[in-house]
C-alpha cells in the first residue's frame, strides 16, 4: 500500500482496517465492531469501535483520524469530551495517524488518550478490559523531516538557556535568546530551533509575543537522547596536587582562563547534588587553555593511572552559566546543572545514577519553585 498519498476517506479506511487488525489480534476478545462515523454525524470523531466489557455494558473507542499532527496542535485536541450514542460505560479517546512520533505518544499518555498508526505501533488502554502496547515497527509512512536537530551546537545553546532553572518562567524573544547563544549563532538558526521546539510543544507562545518554556523535563530528556558526549575529546592526566592545593590551583585556572575551565560531570555534581563519590577530578578545559591547565595544576598527560579527567569541549556552550553566574567564592566554576546532568548520563560508570540524583535533588525542585510543572 502506498501510504504516502493517503488522505480523506482512503486514510480513514486504512486506519479502520489497522484498528480491526489490532483488535483481532486479541484472541479472547469477542463481539467488537468498528464503524465509520466521519461526516455522517456531528460526533466529533471519525471511527467508533464498540467493545463489550466483562461485567456488562460496553466501551467505546472514539477515534480521531488525522493525516498529520504536530505535538503543539495535539494540545488543542487533548481536552475534547466525546459522547457517543448508547451511553457506553467507558469512553476512550483515540488518536490515529499514519505515523505517531514519540513526542505525540508522550502527550497522548499524559492526557489519557490511546493511539495507533498504520505501522501497527499502538497504545490502546481500555480501563477494566485491556491494555495493548507495542512500538518499534518501521513506519510505512514517509515521516516529515524535523525542522531542527537537537544534537547540533546551536540547538544545545538554546536548550541550555531555556532549561537553566534561573530562567524558568522567563519570557523570551528570539533576539534575547540569540544574545545567550553567542558567539556564532545567527538569528536564523535561533528561529529554526525555536520553531521546532514550539512544534514539539516544549515551549509555548507568550501573551505579548515571544515564548516561554512549557515542559522542561521532557525537553531535557529529548536533549539527553540527542546529546553527543563522545564529541568531546577525553584526556587523562596525573597530578601530585591534592585537597586544598588542587582546589586552589583550579580556582586560579578558572580566573586565568576567564571561565573557560570548569568542574564537570561527577566533580560538578559533588557541589550541586552530592551522591556518587569517586576519586577522579573531572574538568572541562577549552583547547586554547590546556597549556595553562598543565602548568597551574602541575599535570602530566598519562595513558593509565589518571586522577584528572579533562574533557576538551566540542563547543564552548558547555561553559554557559546564564547572566554572569558563578558557582562559589574562591572556587572554579562548575558546569550548570543541566549540562552536568547530560554529561553524567553519558559518561559511564555510575553516571546515570548520579544524573538521576541531580535531577531529583536539584533540577526538579528548582523548576517547581519557579512555577514549572515537572
Amino acid at each position: 500500500m502506498n501510504t504516502k498519498n493517503l488522505s480523506g476517506a482512503a486514510l480513514e479506511k486504512a486506519l479502520a482496517a489497522k484498528l480491526e487488525e489490532l483488535l483481532r489480534g486479541v484472541d479472547w476478545l469477542r463481539g467488537w465492531q468498528v464503524e465509520h462515523v466521519g461526516g455522517a454525524s456531528d460526533a466529533g470523531f471519525d471511527l467508533l469501535a464498540i467493545v463489550p466489557l466483562p461485567g456488562g455494558g460496553k466501551a467505546a473507542l472514539c477515534v480521531e483520524c488525522k493525516g498529520e499532527l504536530r505535538p503543539s496542535v495535539f494540545r488543542m485536541l487533548a481536552d475534547r469530551i466525546f459522547s457517543p450514542a448508547g451511553r457506553p460505560k467507558v469512553v476512550v479517546p483515540v488518536l490515529a495517524l499514519p505515523w505517531v512520533s514519540p513526542r505525540v505518544a508522550e502527550l497522548c499518555a499524559e492526557h489519557g488518550w490511546s493511539w495507533f498508526d498504520l505501522a501497527g505501533n499502538h497504545r490502546l488502554d481500555v480501563p477494566g478490559l485491556l491494555h495493548l502496547q507495542h512500538t518499534g515497527n518501521e513506519s510505512v509512512h514517509v515521516r516529515p523531516r524535523p525542522t531542527a536537530n537537537l544534537s547540533t551546537r546551536e540547538a544545545g545553546r538554546v536548550i541550555r538557556a531555556l532549561l537553566l532553572p534561573d530562567h524558568a518562567g522567563m519570557r523570551w524573544t528570539q533576539r534575547e535568546m540569540q544574545k545567550h547563544c553567542q558567539p556564532n549563532v545567527s538569528l536564523g538558526l535561533v528561529n529554526k530551533v525555536v520553531r521546532y521546539l514550539r512544534d514539539e510543544a516544549f515551549i509555548e507562545g507568550a501573551e505579548d509575543g515571544g515564548f516561554r518554556l512549557r515542559d522542561p523535563l521532557k525537553l531535557l530528556f529529548a536533549w539527553r537522547v540527542a546529546y553527543r558526549f563522545e564529541r568531546h575529546e577525553r584526556r587523562g592526566y596525573f597530578t601530585l596536587l591534592q585537597g586544598r592545593k588542587l582546589r586552589d590551583a583550579l580556582a586560579g585556572l578558572g580566573l586565568r582562563t576567564r571561565g573557560f575551565a570548569a568542574y564537570a560531570a561527577f566533580s560538578a555534581a559533588e557541589f550541586q547534588a552530592p551522591h556518587v563519590r569517586q576519586p577522579k577530578t573531572w574538568l572541562y578545559v577549552r583547547e586554547q587553555e590546556v597549556s595553562k591547565f598543565e602548568q597551574l595544576v602541575e599535570a602530566k598527560r598519562v595513558d593509565s593511572g589518571e586522577n584528572l579527567v579533562v574533557l576538551i569541549p566540542d563547543d564552548d556552550g558547555v561553559f554557559y552559566l546564564g547572566d554572569g553566574g558563578t558557582m562559589g567564592d574562591n572556587r572554579m566554576n562548575c558546569t550548570n546543572a543541566v549540562q552536568t546532568y547530560v554529561d553524567l548520563y553519558h559518561c559511564g560508570g555510575r553516571g546515570e545514577e548520579a544524573a538521576e540524583a541531580l535531577l531529583n535533588q536539584r533540577l526538579k525542585p528548582e523548576w517547581k519553585r519557579r512555577g514549572l510543572n515537572v
